[in-house]
This record gives C-alpha cells, structure tokens and sequence, in this order.
C-alpha cells in the first residue's frame, strides 16, 4: 500500500487534490475490460465527467478456462452430444462463480466482437433456455448491443446473467459494509432499499433500522445492524414491501445483500474499524452527502477501507437537495481524491442501466475501479441503478477458494453475544474456515487466563431464517443452550478440539504509521484491531529505531494489556490512539502456553 494513504487519513487537515479531467469516450465498455483498456485522456477540461470506454473496440480480452464468463459465438441447433457437452460447460461455470455466470453471446473464444443476426441471437437464445432449464438454473438477459460492421444486416451481442443457487445453499450472500460521514444518508437509503417505500425527507425510512432510543432522538448510528435485500433466480427485488418477515426473504431470494451499517460519526470510529474488520465484508459503499461533500469522517474511512483491502464503490445521496452544478462539484471533488496517488483508483460514473451492467463486472473484476452512482432516497433517482448493480455483482472468492476453506478445521468468530428468552445464550460472528453444524462440540477461547471451555452447538440461524449447515465465509448466530455467558467476551474463537490454537499476550508486526502528530516510541498506548480482537495494547521494542514519524516502516513488538488472545501470522493489524493510526500484518507471536480445554472455569490451560 502506498504510504501517502496517510492523506486520507488525515481528514481534519483541509488539503485539497488538485487533478486533471478525465475526457469522456463513449460507455459501452465489454466485459472483462481491464484497466489498461481504459485509455486516459488528460486535459484541463473539469466537467463532470468520467471514464467511458470506447464503443469500437473489435475485441473483448479471451476468455479463461477459470472464472464465470463464458464467449459462445452461437448456440443454434446443437446435437444432443453437443447439448450435453454444454450443460456441463455451465455447471462448471456456475460453480466458479458461487452460483452465477455470464454469458457473451456473438464472441468467439479469442475475444473477437463478431454478433448474430437477429435469427441466429433467437436460436441461440431459445438453446440457452434450455439448457439453464437441463441444470435448474434461471436466466436473465442484461443488455443486447449492437455491433459495429461493414454487414448489411444488423448484427448483435447478447450479455446474459445465468444464476442458480448451489444445491448445497440456501442462498448467495454478499456483505457490504456501509461507510460515509454523519448525516450523509446512509441508514437512510438502507431503509429505503430494504423496506420498498421512499424517504419522506425527514427520516422516516431509517426508523426501522436503529437499535436503540438515543439513536431515534438524534437520528446517528451508534451502533452496527444488520438490514437484508434479496434478489430472486430472475433479478426481481425481494424485501419487505412484499415480505413480512425476514424469513420470507430468505425463501424467496436466490441471492442476498447484507447490509452492515456502521456509524458515521468520529465519536464511534472504534465501532467502524470493529464492523470492518471483524466481519469480513466483501465490498464497502462509501455514501457522500451531495451537500455537503467530502467532509468529516468521509476520507478517513476510504482509507480504512484502502488499508483493509476492501473494495469501495461510491454513493453520492442527497442529489434532490442540491442542483446539479452542486451535485457534478462533489463528483469531481469526489474523483480528484480517488485519483491522487495513494489511490490510484478509476471512477466510472454511473448514468443508466448499461452503465450499471459494465460498473458491477469491472469493479469485480479490477480492485482499481470505482463505481459512482447519484441518487436520491426522496424522490428515487437512479435508486434503480444501485438496485441493477447489486444484483449483477458476483463474489469476490471463486468455489476453489471456497473448497480450501471449507476443508480446513472448523474456527467461528465471535463477535456479538445475546441472552435470548427461552434459548439462552446465543453468540453471532462469521465462519472464518470449516464447516459447523447442530451439534457439533467445539471450544471456546480464550479467557481471561488462556482457558478454552468445551460446548456443544444448538440451533443455528443466518438472516433470521433456521440453518442446518453453516459453511465458510458465512455469518450466523449460533445458539449455545445453557452455556454460562460471563465465560465469553467479543473477540473469542470458537474453533475444533483438534486445532492448537495460538494464545499469546505479545505479538509482533511489522507496521507502517500512517499519521501521527508527534513520535511513535516504546511505552506507546493504541487499541489494536485483528480481524475481531479490539483491545489495547503496549508497544514493548521497535526493532531498530528509536522511534517511527509519520509514514516510516518498523517491526514492533506488542503486549495486550488485559487478555491474551488467538492470533494468527499474517493476520491484518489497524491500530489507532487519537489522531494516530497505522496499518501491518502479524509476522510473529509468542505463545503464552499450549492451550487445554477445561471442563470447568476453575481448571487453567
């Protein structure tokens, strides 16, 4: 990571990023297009424009044997060997896909944009039915494009969205993590999206989503909640303005949005970074109050999100609130610190439904693109667009990653923990490898004094619905019985008796100090942030240096100062005190003991 990330960081300094306009091509960017396709012309021209790619270009980059994309010139009257031959072709690319695929119709294998003609677009299309009907999936047709040629005839491609859910799922699920300064909109257009009905103007929508009463007097997230839209097999909408409850959508949605939202305000950032990294989001989106502008907290949690990985997209809100020489001015103030070194990223503005088709597989496709999108939760502009965009964005891990983890020993995140009448004690996280069912014996770590407790695993619920197997990468709530609740604590893991895990009190990483006021020296207190371990810590040595400033490299060595806790090497490390932050990775611990599970508070590891 580029080390001027620390500008992002900074958001109280008042800097601005000067940059250049982007001159604008035309939209119809194919598929797969990388991000060297996207020629750049620099100019001083500042309108409100974005990268649009070039229409005339004759090739699509060749397809993969890996992946969910599939190129097919034309599927017209295939044999029976050959049909058979193509179902099997898509069941492998759904599975690479988790579920999904796409399909190019008019490409050849290399890529080349050749197009059918009416007649042939309507055979191959009626054999694509059928053999989405052979493997149980349900198809879409997103977009048909023409084809630039000396023919006579027209000559078209088509882009077709294939989606069914493994038989082994409920359901697909994506986690988008939810960012943006204080009052910029965010619970807002959640609930707008999850609940089916607009804004009033006055809040209306995001009532449903606070968890507690002083968040309804302020109208601020404090806390982090969870909201739900699904899409079903032909990429309608599926929320609560047709379902009552959540397990309604879950039965009726093939694919499902979970909605982390955190809280805006700086007063609460340790929740922020706690959302983040605690429960794996696959994508953030990033909403900037068209008003307002970037402001507050906005450009600290970009950063965050750069320095965690995580890939962002951009939801500028409020545009009924504003004219639109306002609403391009926060565009392009919004592009200009997307393109500043330390970015380096390429925003495409969203403007209609091609658009949307062309954001959702580039942003997949390539950590350097960055979706905008205008809208408003009032009077619904371009809510539509975001809607598309969900639907159509695969995930990020393909099935082969998937498989790995899932075969790797059985280790839960701890990250929420409930009394639940009638139920007892209930603990919610994210599956991080393996796989848990009901019943299954884990144990639970570790303690204040290193201790792992045995306990057995009840019912097991995602989304609110009841599930019996829960599978890597997943979050849940899992349900412990009679389990004694003082015994846990956020940041444990719940994990398999055959694992040895790693309990240390002092661990070591290598660090890179993206702002600080003064020297960053031994003695130093921060609140270290691992995946989800919150507590604070004491820096012991920095190997090396007397002393680090602002954007210098270290290895430093850390002891928590209450717990000892379950590390890992090569773990991600956000640590934070006041206006100080930094970002690394563990590259060595040192176990405090090896651990034994206990039948009994009172028996030590």
């Amino acid at each position: 990571m580029d080390e001027r990330v620390t500008e992002l960081f900074d958001s109280g300094n008042g800097q601005s990023f000067a940059s250049r306009g982007i001159a604008s091509t035309s939209w119809n960017v194919p598929s797969g297009t990388s991000k060297k396709s996207l020629k750049i012309k620099k100019g001083k021209d500042r309108s409100y424009r974005s990268i649009k790619p070039n229409n005339n270009t004759p090739y699509l980059p060749p397809e993969v044997e890996e992946g969910n994309i599939e190129y097919k010139l034309k599927l017209v009257d295939p044999t029976q060997y050959r049909f058979e031959h193509l179902a099997t072709q898509m069941k492998w690319r759904l599975q690479e896909g988790r579920g999904e695929a796409v399909y190019q119709i008019g490409v050849e294998d290399n890529g080349m944009v050749v197009g059918l003609a009416e007649e042939d677009m309507k055979a191959s299309l009626t054999t694509l039915h059928r053999l989405a009907e052979k493997v149980g999936a349900d198809i879409t047709i997103l977009r048909h494009r023409e084809v630039d040629s000396d023919a006579e005839d027209a000559r078209r491609i088509a882009e077709v969205l294939i989606r069914k859910v493994p038989d082994d799922q409920q359901f697909l699920d994506l986690r988008v993590a939810v960012l943006g300064n204080v009052d910029s909109g965010k619970s807002t257009l959640l609930g707008v999206l999850t609940q089916g009905e607009l804004d009033n103007g006055r809040g209306k929508a995001r009532l449903n989503l606070f968890r507690h009463l002083h968040e309804i007097q302020t109208g601020r997230t404090s806390s982090i909640s969870f909201e739900i839209l699904g899409f079903n097999s032909k990429g309608e909408v599926v929320n609560y303005s047709d379902s009552r409850t959540a397990e309604d959508i879950c039965e009726n949605a093939s694919k499902m949005i979970t909605f982390i939202d955190l809280a805006g305000h700086h007063k609460y950032l340790k929740t922020t970074i706690f959302g983040l990294t605690s429960y794996c989001p696959d994508f953030a989106m990033l909403v900037v109050s068209a008003n307002t502008g970037i402001a507050g907290t906005t450009r600290e949690h970009l950063g965050l999100a750069m320095a965690l990985k995580v890939p962002i997209f951009i939801v500028v809100s409020k545009v009924d609130l504003c004219t639109r020489a306002t609403v391009e001015r926060t565009v392009r103030q919004m592009e200009r610190v997307l393109k500043q070194p330390g970015c380096n990223k390429v925003p495409m503005v969203v403007s209609n439904a091609d658009d949307a088709v062309t954001a959702a597989q580039q942003f997949a496709q390539s950590p350097n693109i960055t979706p905008i999108f205008t809208l408003s939760s009032v009077s619904g502009d371009n809510l539509d667009l975001l809607k598309v965009f969900f639907n159509i964005i695969p995930p990020l891990s393909n099935s082969k990653e998937q498989e790995e983890l899932m075969q790797q020993l059985t280790e839960f995140q701890v990250d929420e923990i409930y009394t639940v009448p009638e139920v007892g004690t209930v603990v919610g996280g994210t599956l991080y490898s393996g796989i848990c069912r009901e019943g299954d014996r884990l144990v639970v770590g570790p303690t204040d004094r290193g201790q792992f407790h045995k306990l057995t695993v009840g019912s097991i619920q995602r989304n609110r619905s009841a599930c019996r197997v829960l599978r890597a990468g997943q979050a849940a709530t899992l349900a412990l019985g009679s389990f004694d609740r003082t015994l846990l604590r956020k940041g444990m893991v719940m994990v398999s008796p055959d694992m040895n895990p790693t309990i240390c009190q002092r661990f070591e990483a290598e660090i890179v100090l993206l702002f600080h006021a003064k020297t960053f020296h031994k003695g130093f207190q921060v609140t270290v942030h691992i995946g989800n371990v919150r507590q604070t810590a004491v820096v012991e040595a920095v190997h090396g240096k007397e002393e680090l400033r602002t954007g210098e490299k270290a290895v430093v060595r850390f002891r928590f100062m209450r717990n000892p806790e379950y590390l890992k090497v090569g773990a991600k490390v956000l640590f934070r005190h006041s206006v100080t932050k930094g970002i690394g990775h563990v590259t060595k611990l040192q176990p405090i003991a090896q651990y034994q599970p206990s039948h009994s508070s009172d028996e030590e590891a």
